[in-house]
């Protein structure tokens, strides 16, 4: 199972209707419609751990009041597939700047996991870039993610973005190793020249860490709370 896991996530990355991060770009799908697409896909390396691979994909396509979003994330090590998500949102524009989502989250590693996904996306107030998304399993443990950026040019072609995406739990979940309040935090800077406006190489300095009752059970386990690491990757948008 886990060797077809990987050609079928890559072949989702690639798939037109995904996207990563902030960029916001809208085109015309053909000119007798109203079909607009945001694609943007990145994928970064760090040497640790044997090699880790990682990827974030994060768009839609639809007009300007309907939306289908496509969303996943996943971190291949030593090649093996550690972490692997899809989501499949509808989206309701019902401001401006914010869209509300209501979909599905199929998990594949570390465990097979199905949850009902609810959440808003969007531009918060000094233009952070904004996702806010609750998660309900099958089996009615219930998470919680914010993630937030903020594109900072130092020059036309040169970009820093800060970021950082905070995690919690409504209980204790065993199973995944994670204790009941808030779980992990992970907040970086990436450095990206856009060589283009469609492709820009980046590096991304990342700090790990887990907390609370999570850490915890990490220590107990023997792993490591804390982790920092610099990633070499690629942004493209289409």
């Amino acid at each position: 199972m886990k060797k077809l896991i990987i050609p079928l996530l890559a072949l989702g990355v690639c798939f037109p209707a995904a996207a990563v991060a902030q960029e916001a770009v809208s085109v015309h799908a053909d000119h007798s419609s109203d079909i607009f697409r945001r694609i943007v896909v990145e994928t970064d390396y760090a040497a640790r751990d044997g090699g880790q691979w990682r990827w974030h994909v994060d768009g839609w396509v639809g007009g300007d009041s309907e939306r289908l979003w496509v969303r996943s994330e996943g971190k291949i090590e030593d090649g093996r597939a550690e972490e692997a998500e899809l989501q499949l949102l509808y989206g309701w524009n019902v401001h401006p700047f914010w869209d509300v989502l209501l979909g599905v989250r199929q998990d594949f590693e570390p465990r097979g996991e199905t949850y009902l996904a609810a959440g808003v996306t969007g531009l918060a107030p000094y233009f952070f870039e904004t996702d806010a998304t609750a998660f309900l399993s099958t089996e009615g443990d219930l998470s919680f993610r914010l993630e937030q950026s903020l594109d900072i040019p130092i020059t036309q072609k040169l970009i820093a973005e800060p970021h950082v995406e905070l995690n919690a739990f409504a209980q204790d979940v065993p199973e995944r190793g994670v204790g009941a309040g808030f779980s992990s935090i992970e907040a970086g800077v990436q450095l990206r020249y856009e060589i283009t406006r469609k492709f820009a190489p980046y590096v991304d300095l990342v700090w790990e860490r887990d907390l609370g009752e999570t850490a915890s059970i990490t220590r107990a386990g023997g792993g490591n709370v804390e982790e920092t690491s610099l990633r070499f990757g690629v942004r493209v948008w289409f």
